[in-house]
């Protein structure tokens, strides 16, 4: 199912976050977002998502205006891993897993036989198994997400959009969970949208890439066209030196120590 964004804005007060911003994003593929703090990634994310309304503009999920579904409905078609996601209340990691099955389950329902199977799936292929009766509560911030992540991959959407989904793993859980999600892309023929600080993982792991600046779309295509050090001046102010890199066989991004 397709993404369009139509001339969206939102603004905090009088400090506007997304200016004006109009793009599509396809099933069957990877993007990857990158741009400075506070250049609206996250923002963009929430307006996707649902959870923001925009100020102008609207969201199209296929042809529908996603302001106009439910909440349950928009579920059942997208997840977010959202970067700051707090659980309070001491669930059991696979209480949390398996809230990515209540948009399928009726009120006062019990999970079905299929709805525990394919927690224990989930589990399973992200590596928590081990965890499963530990409270989410005494996890460490990289457990924690890793359980979140799960939950959402529960939901078995064809849209999932991820916020700096990997900013409390460690390297080895990193690769493992864009293994996955990049899997999920090339036989399912999901879309995945993920903001990523990383540039070199972007650039190894993302099909397309979309540069955010100050609100506004500064670069837009294919990893291979738009990772260049003058896209990365442009939007970063840095300095950087980019080649192909026969190894992990993708442009990747160098930067001088000072």
């Amino acid at each position: 199912m397709e993404i369009t964004t139509q001339n969206l804005c939102f603004s905090h007060g009088n400090n506007p976050i997304i200016r004006d911003l109009s793009c599509s994003f396809f099933p069957g593929t990877f993007y990857g977002v990158l741009g400075p703090n506070g250049s609206g990634k996250t923002t963009f994310l929430d307006l996707i998502s649902g959870f923001l309304a925009p100020d102008k503009g609207q969201v199209l999920l296929g042809k529908t205006n996603i302001c106009a579904l439910s909440q349950k409905k928009i579920a059942q078609k997208l997840a977010l891993v959202s970067q700051n996601y707090y659980i309070n209340f001491p669930f059991s990691v696979e209480e949390v897993v398996m809230m990515g099955r209540h948009p399928y389950i009726d009120r006062f329902s019990h999970p079905s036989q299929t709805d525990i199977n394919l927690v224990d799936k989930i589990m399973n292929i992200t590596g928590i198994s081990h965890l499963k009766q530990r409270k989410v509560t005494n996890l460490s911030g990289g457990e924690k997400q890793r359980c979140i992540f799960a939950r959402a991959l529960c939901q078995d959407t064809q849209i999932l959009l991820l916020d700096e989904a990997f900013s409390n793993m460690d390297i080895k859980h990193t690769l493992h969970f864009l293994s996955i999600i990049k899997e999920l892309v090339q036989k399912t023929g999901a879309m995945v949208i993920c903001v990523l600080h990383d540039l070199n993982l972007a650039a190894a792991w993302a099909d397309e890439l979309l540069f955010l600046k100050n609100g506004k779309i500064e670069a837009r295509g294919k990893t291979q066209d738009v990772m260049t050090r003058e896209n990365i001046k442009l939007v970063f102010n840095v300095e950087s030196k980019v080649e192909f890199n026969g190894y992990v066989q993708a442009k990747q991004v160098y930067f001088k120590t000072i």
